[in-house]
């Protein structure tokens, strides 16, 4: 009996050792947290996430479209760029080359998917005014558009932070490889790719001893680069991300935006 109640009592120990660990050492993750709720994604999730709030803000979208995309995203893959489905479906809306939407590499670059998706989306008439479900369904033609109105809430969460709407709403934490060098930055890599999302809104920038910085024309567009650069830090070997008095740091993500008196506050700093 003995035995058994300390067995117990170890496991108990190392469960709660485990829960008040910090996620860094446990595992890579993204959180987002606002007036509205919270979400917890993987990396590549948020990646995806954030590439289709950048697609939108190219078109000049609401974010209405922004969260009927996510809703539809969430349904059709949870936000992961598949290379299977059903049938020839591919990507994070499960488009289908059969059905005219590209080519399957094409689908799979969620840039191109994203776009696919809004131009259909804005042939909608009233997209905007109609019940989430039926304007997906509209886009999507899939076997049942209803099961998109369950997705509705934490699209609006998706929304609010990946717009930008919501200031320093994403964090993700990742820990250095164990294993060989740490990985080199490489900031302009990341710009020139935020580029093909967002367009030339992200091409104005400068290189220098800081960083990149690409310029934000205003606060919520700068939020927008700032959680797309969060979001993408883990590929392009990002360490800070520093923007609005705020900054974030790759070491200590989990611990989410700091002050920081020297961010600036019209462009979004890559190092």
């Amino acid at each position: 009996m003995i035995v058994v109640v300390l067995a117990v009592a170890i496991t108990g120990g190392v469960l709660w050792m485990l829960n008040r660990t910090e996620p860094l050492v446990l595992t890579e993750r993204c959180h987002i947290t606002t007036p509205r709720g919270q979400l917890d994604l993987d990396i590549e999730q948020a990646s995806v996430a954030s590439t289709i709030a950048a697609v939108a803000a190219r078109r000049r979208l609401p974010e209405r479209a922004v969260v009927i995309a996510y809703a539809t995203g969430l349904q059709e893959s949870k936000l992961y760029n598949l290379p299977f489905g059903d049938r020839d479906s591919v990507g994070v809306f499960q488009q289908r080359p059969s059905q005219g939407w590209g080519t399957a590499a094409q689908l799979q670059d969620p840039v191109y998917a994203a776009a696919r998706f809004f131009s259909a989306l804005v042939k909608v008439r009233d997209y905007r005014k109609k019940p989430l479900y039926e304007a997906a369904q509209e886009v999507q033609r899939s076997a049942d558009g209803t099961a998109y109105a369950q997705h509705e809430e934490d699209a609006k969460i998706l929304a609010a932070a990946f717009t930008g709407r919501v200031p320093k709403a994403l964090n993700c934490w990742f820990p250095k490889p164990t294993k060989g060098p740490e990985p080199k930055a490489k900031p302009d890599a990341a710009r020139k790719e935020l580029v093909r999302a967002l367009g030339t809104a992200a091409a104005s920038a400068t290189l220098d001893a800081q960083g990149t910085r690409i310029s934000a024309p205003s606060t919520r567009r700068g939020w927008l680069i700032a959680a797309w650069s969060v979001a993408h830090a883990q590929r392009y070997g990002l360490r800070k991300i520093r923007y609005d008095r705020l900054a974030w740091s790759a070491d200590d993500g989990q611990n989410g935006w700091r002050d920081d008196t020297k961010a600036p506050a019209r462009h979004v700093e890559l190092t």
